[in-house]
């Protein structure tokens, strides 16, 4: 969600693009300074100037200041994600503290708060001062995202601080230095401990099981390094895929013991990037953040900004959710165990087993595995397939452009486009996993939509995904999952860039709250199931032939396959997060994991090992905006799967139904609540019935 440090912004070029290539380490420090210290000037100016202030003469030249820090410092933070190297680390981290004290800084400056009162006062009147709102949609979207934004802006003044005493306001600041630190400090561990990891291979016979694609990529990544055999790391597209077909139980226990102790004091490295005290620290501010700002604990104070009302609704919602699938579960892992026992003579599961157990069974109750699906997911076609389906859905247009530099040559860049030709925004791509470049998939801002003087600032994304490169002269060849992965973060790319709001703080995913921003992206996934947009995403690498009717029949009898062991998966990870940061007293390592395993023992059927080190690559929580968050997927995951039942009702293509989701969700952004726009898309509150239909836990008794 970065050349020389001259006039102008140093790190875009004449067309508002990052210049990748032209980013030098050693100018990222002072072109951050550079911009904040005429930020702050600039603030200063505002500030004593005695004339009222309006929406035009205050808060469009603060937004100006804002959008040019973020587009000097946003380039700089994504090339640590994907281009990660010890200069830009060090750069990126010694611009931190600056960057957080910045921002505390404008959270508690009373003359700040003071004038965006003062413009509060005149909105809430039904004035628009006065500024036009020429090319805004609607006028009255107009006012009420002007109305929502500043309330947001009085919030985060409360949740930064603004009245608290001298003594207090220091100690904050302090905090939240020190987190930011922490926090990218937690992420690079996880980075480096699984940069340093590799499991080499020299006896073809220990491939056995291993899909083709995998075994090439690691020959590849052997060549690479100067080696005859097979080399493996940890990154997503080798360390899934092993766990998964692997038939070497010795080797699936070393990649397993690898991964799940990442950043630990027993994980690669033993302890050179452990997190534990990393982890504790961010607890323990975090814990004391949120008590200084008056709330009992950090859970409380991230839900403010959120949809849940509070703590023991989040609670209750996942342990409901828990005892609707808990029963199912346990019987997913009975039927695993004996599987297990008569299939392979193993007297009990070991954690290395459950994965490959599990697409061992899946074939055989199904005789469908995700690799027989490969060959008809060719990228370029689930690409071009993609857009075709949005294009159906909300009448745009997606085409590749030229202009801005790239930070790599597998990068990609679109342009996005209305049926009248009109630009909605740009958008980047980048798919394929290797060395220095953060795990996972994300979508983040690049730039966002407003309103300026000069006419409309176009939003750009980056959408960030980590599948397997092409091997040979052929395309990179995804399973259905990564499919899957693909729609959820081009979902969330869709949020930002077809917005129609021209107000900074809540045009595209800005001022969504973090429990209601998965829905766009949750949502799309579903057409990853449907014959008519599956027939238009896939196509055999060969032959260009459909998935065939019967395979497709597989694919759907195993959709819901272990269902109820991946939500009480998902209900674990979501109390941990929440409990964990409930506690105020006594954090250490030790209670971390009392915490987890006092989850475990309530919610989860399949037993962790003692060894086992979660909680120190749990990245989202730690390192990213989930913290008393991670909820937010299955919260939302009711939302988008009783939106999809629309779809369900009146076809997946039809065009009114798409251009609602399009009016009342994706165009409206942060600028109302998302209760409220929910409602005027369906017609009523979302209900459960559908995600539970969706997993195929309908008929289960709470």
């Amino acid at each position: 969600m970065n050349k020389t440090v001259q006039a102008g912004n140093p790190l875009m070029d004449f067309s508002g693009f990052p210049r990748f290539r032209d980013i030098e380490p050693d100018h990222i420090v002072p072109a951050v300074d550079k911009v904040l210290q005429e930020n702050r000037e600039k603030i200063s100016e505002l500030l004593n100037d005695e004339t009222p202030p309006t929406w035009e003469n205050f808060i469009m030249p603060m937004e100006e200041l804002d959008d040019r820090l973020e587009k000097v410092w946003t380039p700089v933070s994504h090339l640590n994600s994907v281009m990660n190297n010890k200069d830009i680390q060090n750069a990126y981290q010694s611009c931190l503290g600056d960057l957080s004290e910045y921002s505390t800084e404008l959270g508690q400056n009373k003359a700040l708060f003071k004038k965006i009162k003062m413009i509060e006062k005149v909105l809430s009147n039904g004035e628009v001062d006065e500024v036009s709102t020429v090319n805004s949609p609607d006028h009255s979207l107009s006012l009420r995202a002007k109305r929502k934004s500043i309330k947001n802006d009085l919030r985060d003044f409360k949740l930064s601080g603004i009245d608290l005493d001298t003594d207090n306001k220091q100690r904050y600041r302090e905090i939240v230095s020190e987190l930011s630190q922490l926090s990218n400090q937690f992420s690079q561990n996880i980075q480096d401990s699984t940069d340093d990891w590799s499991l080499y291979v020299s006896d073809e016979a220990d491939l056995e099981g291993l899909p083709e694609n995998v075994r090439s990529m690691a020959y590849d990544e052997a060549e690479k390094n100067d080696m005859e055999g097979w080399l493996f790391n940890l990154q997503y597209p080798f360390f899934q895929p092993f766990i998964s077909y692997a038939e070497n139980r010795e080797l699936r226990e070393e990649i397993y013991r690898a991964f799940a102790t990442r950043a630990s004091e027993i994980g690669p490295g033993a302890g050179k990037w452990d997190n534990t005290e990393i982890m504790t620290s961010i607890l323990r501010l975090r814990a004391e953040k949120a008590q200084i700002l008056g709330f009992r604990n950090y859970a409380e104070y991230s839900l403010e900004t959120k949809m849940a009302n509070d703590v023991m609704e989040v609670e209750q919602f996942l342990l409901q959710l828990s005892a609707k699938s808990k029963s199912s579960a346990e019987k997913e892992v009975i039927e695993l165990e004996q599987f297990a026992k008569d299939e392979y003579g193993f007297a009990e599961i070991l954690p290395w087993d459950y994965s490959w157990l599990s697409e061992k069974l899946r074939q055989k109750r199904y005789d469908f595995s995700e690799e027989a699906l490969r060959p008809f997911f060719p990228l370029p076609k689930v690409m071009s397939g993609m857009f075709d389906i949005v294009n159906r859905l909300f009448g745009i247009e997606i085409h590749m452009d030229e202009g801005p530099q790239l930070w790599h040559e597998d990068v990609q860049f679109f342009k996005v486009l209305g049926s009248n030709g009109d630009l909605f925004g740009h958008f980047y791509v980048d798919l394929f996993a290797r060395q220095a470049k953060q795990g996972g998939a994300w979508m983040t801002d690049a730039i966002g939509r407003r309103k300026t003087n000069k006419g409309i600032q176009f939003p750009v994304a980056f959408l960030t995904c980590n599948f397997s490169k092409p091997t040979g002269d052929g395309p990179s060849l995804l399973t259905h999952d990564e499919v899957t992965t693909l729609f959820h973060e081009f979902g969330h790319g869709l949020h930002h860039l077809l917005t129609r709001v021209e107000v900074a703080g809540v045009s595209g995913i800005n001022g969504v709250p973090w429990d209601a921003v998965e829905l766009p992206s949750q949502f799309l996934e579903n057409w990853c199931w449907e014959r008519e947009a599956l027939d238009l995403i896939s196509g055999h690498v060969v032959t260009g032939e459909p998935i065939p009717n019967d395979l497709l029949e597989k694919m759907h009898r195993a959709r819901n396959f272990q269902s109820a062991m991946q939500i009480q998966r998902q209900v674990e990870f979501s109390l941990f997060d929440l409990r964990v940061h409930k506690e105020v007293e006594s954090i250490t390592g030790e209670r971390v994991q009392h915490i987890l395993n006092d989850v475990r023992d309530q919610v989860a059927v399949v037993e962790a090992p003692g060894f086992n080190r979660f909680q120190h690559g749990f990245a989202h929580i730690f390192a990213g905006g989930y913290a008393a968050g991670y909820y937010s997927y299955k919260w939302a995951e009711v939302l988008s799967s009783d939106a999809f039942s629309l779809f369900e009702e009146n076809g997946i293509f039809d065009k009114k139904t798409g251009a609602a989701f399009k009016a009342c969700i994706l165009e409206k952004g942060g600028s109302e609540e998302p209760s409220r726009l929910f409602i005027n898309f369906r017609g009523r509150k979302p209900d459960i019935a559908a995600l539970l239909r969706h997993s195929g836990l309908s008929e289960n008794p709470v």
